[in-house]
C-alpha cells in the first residue's frame, strides 16, 4: 500500500477490463486452434511465448521502443532528487529513472510491479518544466505504478498484438500448409476467416484499452495532486505540454503515437481520426478536474 489516494472505480474497470481481456483472448486462441486442426501446438507456443514475454520483459521492450536510457543521479540529479522525494511522501520502492532523448515533451511509466518498474522522461520535458511542475508530471507517473494500472494495460494490449502477429502468419501461408489441406478453396476461405477473425479480436481489445486509459488517466491526475498537494502545478504543465506539442515536428510526433496509452500527454501528429480514439481523456476535462481539487484543497 501507498499513500496515494485509492480509487476503487479504477480497480473495478482494471478487473473488468482484465475479465473480458481474459475471456476474448480464450475464445480467440480456442477459434484458432479450431480452424488450424493439426496446427495447434503452434498457436499454444506462439501465445504462450509472446504473453510470458510481454509479462516479464514488458518494462525493457517499452523502454528500448521510447529510447529511454537509464541514468544515475550523478547523471541526472535534479530528476533523480524529484523522484526521491514523492517515493518518500508517497511510501512506495523508488523505481528505476529514465531520460529518452526526444524534444516531445513527455513522461511515461512502466513495469509489472513496483519493485520492477521504471519512469522515464524525456528531454524535451525536462527543458521546459520548472522543478513543481516536473514534480507534478512524476507524481501522475508514479500513481500508475501505485495502482498498477500500467500492469493491466501492458497485459490487455498484449491482445491486440497476438492478433496482428496470427493475421501476418496467416497471410503468409504458413497456417494453410500445416493443416494439410489440398483443396485451394479451403484454403482460400481459411485464409480470409483468420485475418478476419483477428481484425475483430484487435478492434474489441483496442476499444476496451481505450475505455480503461481515459479513466486511468483521470485517476493519476487525481491521485498524484491530492499527494503533492499542488494541482495548479500539474495543470500548468498539461497546459504547457499540450501547447508545445504543435510546435514538435510531425516526424517525431508520428514516432510517438504507437506509445500514446503509456505517455502524459498524447502525441498526436495533426486532426485525424487518432482524436476521436484517444488513450486520454481531453485536456479540457483534465483541468476541470484539477481546479475542483485545487477549490477543495482550498477550503
Amino acid at each position: 500500500m501507498t499513500r496515494y489516494a485509492p480509487d476503487r472505480g479504477l480497480t473495478t474497470r482494471m478487473v473488468t477490463t482484465m475479465f473480458f481481456i481474459g475471456l476474448l483472448y480464450v475464445v480467440f486462441v480456442g477459434v484458432l486452434i479450431v480452424l488450424l486442426g493439426r496446427a495447434w501446438p503452434m498457436v499454444l507456443l506462439i501465445a504462450g511465448g509472446l504473453f510470458i514475454a510481454q509479462f516479464w520483459f514488458s518494462d525493457r521492450i517499452a523502454a528500448f521502443s521510447m529510447g529511454a536510457r537509464e541514468v544515475t543521479p550523478e547523471q541526472a540529479p535534479e530528476l533523480h532528487g524529484a523522484v526521491d522525494r514523492l517515493c518518500a511522501l508517497a511510501d512506495m520502492p523508488k523505481p528505476r529513472v529514465a531520460i529518452a532523448d526526444t524534444d516531445v515533451p513527455n513522461a511515461f511509466a512502466t513495469g509489472r510491479n513496483q519493485k520492477n518498474s521504471m519512469v522515464c522522461a524525456t528531454t524535451g520535458l525536462l527543458r521546459r518544466l520548472g522543478p513543481d511542475e516536473l514534480e507534478g508530471v512524476l507524481s501522475h507517473e508514479l500513481s500508475h505504478v501505485a495502482h498498477r494500472d500500467v500492469a493491466v494495460m501492458t497485459i490487455a494490449s498484449f491482445l491486440g498484438v497476438l492478433a496482428g502477429m496470427m493475421t501476418r502468419v496467416a497471410l503468409w501461408g504458413g497456417f494453410g500448409r500445416a493443416r494439410g489441406s489440398d483443396n485451394n478453396g479451403g484454403a482460400a476461405v481459411l485464409a480470409l476467416l483468420i485475418p478476419l477473425v483477428s481484425a475483430l479480436v484487435y478492434v474489441i481489445s483496442f476499444l476496451l484499452t481505450r475505455l480503461l486509459s481515459r479513466y486511468r488517466e483521470l485517476s493519476a491526475d487525481r491521485a498524484g495532486a491530492l499527494l503533492t498537494g499542488r494541482p495548479s502545478s500539474l495543470a500548468s504543465a498539461l497546459t504547457k505540454i499540450s501547447g508545445e506539442m504543435s510546435r514538435i515536428p510531425t516526424r517525431d510526433l508520428r514516432q510517438a503515437e504507437p506509445y500514446n496509452a503509456f505517455y502524459f500527454v498524447p502525441a498526436f501528429s495533426g486532426q485525424s481520426l487518432a482524436n476521436l480514439f484517444s488513450s486520454h481523456p481531453p485536456l479540457q476535462k483534465r483541468l476541470d478536474q484539477l481546479g475542483r481539487i485545487s477549490a477543495q484543497l482550498g477550503q
